[in-house]
């Protein structure tokens, strides 16, 4: 009997444990909203970029600067915003290939140090080859940038195309 309420004991503060440990969940968010929440730093630092850092939050909802917290952002994923890592293994899902992208999924490298991890927005194809693509993203010296990137298209580049799960449509 004793070895039993024992095991009970273990038992309820491991799962006590494993549930505190879960990631928040996210608001659901339509692709729509996402690519108009992304664009919204484009312009929000006085008509110019919100600027980059890794220590820093930007306005009232208080999301850090770099591109994991913009990804957060963009996605209404809890603030000060998620790690590049959590996004890659709790936030997203695996798609089969770079092909598989749609608006407002993420192409992502989670590997290496806080310098090396980065998470872009996918918003569409650059060309019909797909050669490239369009993509927000928040990066050192610029800032949140829309521009054209081949991240994820050259193989062993570590990128890697995921679509966030709380986003439908």
């Amino acid at each position: 009997m004793r070895v039993l309420a024992m095991a009970a004991a273990v038992l309820v503060a491991v799962s006590t444990t494993l549930v505190s440990a879960l990631p928040a969940q996210a608001v659901q968010i339509s692709r729509q909203d996402l690519i108009a929440r992304a664009k919204t730093w484009l312009t929000a630092n006085n008509g110019g970029p919100v600027p980059y850092s890794q220590e820093l939050f930007w306005g009232t909802e208080k999301y850090r600067q770099d591109c994991s917290g913009y990804v957060s952002m963009a996605a209404r994923i809890g603030a000060p915003g998620e790690r590049t890592v959590e996004l890659h293994d709790y936030f997203s899902t695996k798609l089969n290939s770079m092909n598989d992208l749609r608006w407002g999924d993420i192409v992502v490298d989670p590997v290496g140090t806080r310098t090396t991890r980065h998470v872009v927005i996918f918003d569409k194809w650059a060309d019909p080859y797909k050669t490239a693509y369009w993509a927000y993203e928040q990066r050192n010296t610029y800032g949140t940038s829309h521009r054209v990137l081949k991240y994820g298209l050259t193989p062993g580049d570590g990128y890697v195309p995921r679509k966030l799960n709380n986003v439908i449509g």
